[in-house]
């Protein structure tokens, strides 16, 4: 459960390693402030934790949920929740990794409760540690380190995500089909992206208030808020730029099916045509091949026999052709109708006495 717990005052740490719950409660009250770490802890040791610390059981609770948005709380003991979401792009499946840091932060200790792969803290407490010009603050401290660990980690996510929408942009308006599924998914991870970021933007707003947090502190607080102002917008641009490309490769799939019907009209077209050549030879084929009296008694010569065949090839030509003029002379567009004269349009009435 417990990852690292250390007892800082006056800017270094007091101890190595871990200590147990209650040795770091009993040292809250003998000056500086403790930093608890835990990692995807059960429901009875966040109940453990909340009672030797002392915490509010909706606050305990709300760290013991997963949450879709970044969030801060202030409740009536002083104590401050703060959750933030964390992101990490994996490159084997190209996802992006999600995960929640839950902060409890009082005047003498900070407890982070992590949920998920993509929320290691360490190498926050390792940066923290070496500034002690900063931890001389106090438990404010621990949250800008946590902080700028957080929006730095999402700037890898930012440039993996716009790797990947370059990738499909480029095979869309190539005039390619490209996965319409890829597309939707990685629009969706571009919208869970935004709801980790955008939300955070308050919580950071609320740190620069005046008497939020210590004013050493707030030039690096001002500068995490520059950095996650510019991934919003990152992002933002993203989610703006995949729906484009959704909408382009929409256009490019209709394009492409409009080709085919039009290549499944040329081919019926051309059979069409072939049809009504062999139609007049199945015509004379029928037609002599009829086993009735009257008709093999009265063919007892070639020339009946030409007269005959050459009718019935004529015929149907002539039909054909006659419907065929027929349909190109309906289809043929309309003249213009002509101009009405402007002559007389506009004279006058003709006036009575």
């Amino acid at each position: 459960m417990i990852v690292d717990c250390a007892h800082y005052r006056d800017g270094r740490r007091q101890d190595e390693g871990a200590m147990p719950l209650e040795q770091a409660a009993a040292r809250c009250r003998q000056g500086g402030f403790v930093w608890l770490g835990i990692f995807e802890p059960s429901p009875e040791e966040l109940d453990r934790v909340r009672e030797i610390f002392g915490l509010h059981e909706l606050a305990v609770e709300d760290a013991a949920a997963y949450h879709l948005r970044p969030k801060a709380e202030l409740y009536e003991d002083g104590t401050e929740l703060i959750i933030l979401r964390t992101a990490r792009y994996d490159d084997e499946r190209e996802e992006i990794d999600t995960g929640e840091i839950s902060i409890f932060l009082a005047d003498h200790f900070v407890i982070t409760v992590r949920q998920g792969i993509a929320s290691e803290l360490h190498e926050a407490r390792s940066r923290l540690e070496s500034r002690p010009e900063l931890l001389k603050t106090g438990s404010h401290s621990t949250l800008w380190a946590i902080l700028d660990q957080v929006v730095d980690s999402y700037a890898p996510v930012v440039g993996e995500l716009e790797r990947d929408i370059e990738q499909i942009e480029a095979t869309v308006f190539s005039g390619t089909v490209a996965p319409t599924e890829r597309i939707y998914s990685l629009r969706r991870e571009a919208t869970d992206f935004y709801r980790a970021v955008h939300p955070l933007l308050a919580v950071v707003t609320r740190r620069l208030q005046p008497g939020k947090s210590p004013p050493a502190l707030q030039p690096y607080l001002r500068d995490v808020h520059d950095h996650l102002l510019l991934v919003n917008e990152e992002v933002a641009a993203q989610r703006d730029l995949l729906t484009t490309v959704l909408e382009a490769n929409i256009a490019v799939i209709s394009v492409e099916q409009n080709k085919i019907n039009l290549r499944q009209s040329a081919t019926m077209e051309r059979l069409t045509i072939l049809a009504s050549v062999f139609l007049p030879l199945s015509f004379v084929v029928g037609f002599f091949g009829q086993n009735f009296a009257w008709l093999v008694t009265h063919i007892s010569s070639f020339t009946a026999f030409l007269t005959l065949t050459l009718l019935g090839v004529l015929l149907p030509c002539l039909l054909l052709y006659v419907w065929l003029r027929r349909r190109r002379r309906r289809n043929r567009p309309a003249p213009p109708l002509p101009e009405a004269s402007h002559v007389g349009r506009h004279a006058p009435a003709p006036t009575t006495r």
